[in-house]
């Protein structure tokens, strides 16, 4: 059996009991850590897991690295091993080799919905990962929120180690086709240990490119103006102005 888990993103303070059993019960474990301090968590609750990390080289696609992650947790599937593969996270989110299963875990986004006191459902949001978002010639809607994931890495198809700033120029110069200069927007990173505190860094939308931003950055664009209603779908639909 193959269990696919996400460990959340505060080092265990997001690991669900569920996700918690399903490290302990299996007989072999692999995982993703994001960082050391994650890597001695898991480590310690199951001291026999195999971390992938190491798959990672600077002269490889990822998708390459990812392909190799894959085989390993099958390889073990396949010799009738019960197996456990966890990232950090969630396992649904931005996460290509874990699309197999999926587990209940915490992600970045509620994270970032909860330190900015976000209500995604007010005016509405869209989500894109930064590179698509840019290739795919996106055109940002000003009446809803923008959610921007992994500006560090834009354009980067290998193993990222520094924030690409012409990326990040390019992502700026992009979004200033739609929002004024003086648009506040929102640098965020989640808090990766109970003892230390998510990253967040307000800013003007024109200080964006020479920000000094974390590599695993989203970027939060609140709405820049309200929809207006149309009042013939509102007669269709028999509804009335809320008063303001």
């Amino acid at each position: 059996m193959l269990t696919v888990v996400g460990t959340g993103i505060r080092c265990g303070a997001d690991l669900a009991g569920n996700v918690r059993s399903a490290l302990l019960d299996a007989d072999d474990v692999f995982f993703l850590a994001s960082d050391p301090i994650w890597d001695g968590c898991l480590r310690q609750l199951r001291p026999d897991a195999h971390s992938v990390a190491d798959l990672y080289r600077d002269d490889r696609p990822r998708r390459d690295t990812y392909e190799e992650m894959v085989g390993l947790v099958l390889g073990a599937l396949r010799a009738g091993r019960s197996v456990c593969f966890a990232i950090p996270g969630h396992p649904g989110v931005f996460a290509q080799p874990t699309h197999a299963a999926i587990r209940p875990a915490l992600s970045a986004a509620d994270h970032l919905y909860a330190d900015l006191g976000i209500d995604p459902g007010e005016a509405g949001s869209a989500n894109f990962d930064a590179t698509d978002f840019l290739v795919q010639g996106r055109i940002p809607d000003p009446t809803i929120s923008l959610i921007l994931w992994q500006i560090g890495a834009i354009g980067e198809v290998r193993n990222v180690r520094f924030v690409n700033r012409s990326g990040l120029a390019f992502l700026a110069e992009t979004l200033l086709e739609t929002f004024s200069a003086a648009h506040e927007v929102v640098v965020y990173e989640a808090a990766r240990s109970v003892i230390c505190d998510s990253i967040v860094l307000p800013m003007r939308l024109d200080a964006l490119a020479g920000a000094d931003v974390p590599l695993r950055a989203t970027l939060y664009v609140p709405p820049a103006t309200v929809a207006p209603l149309d009042p013939d779908r509102m007669r269709r639909l028999g509804v009335s102005p809320i008063p303001v």
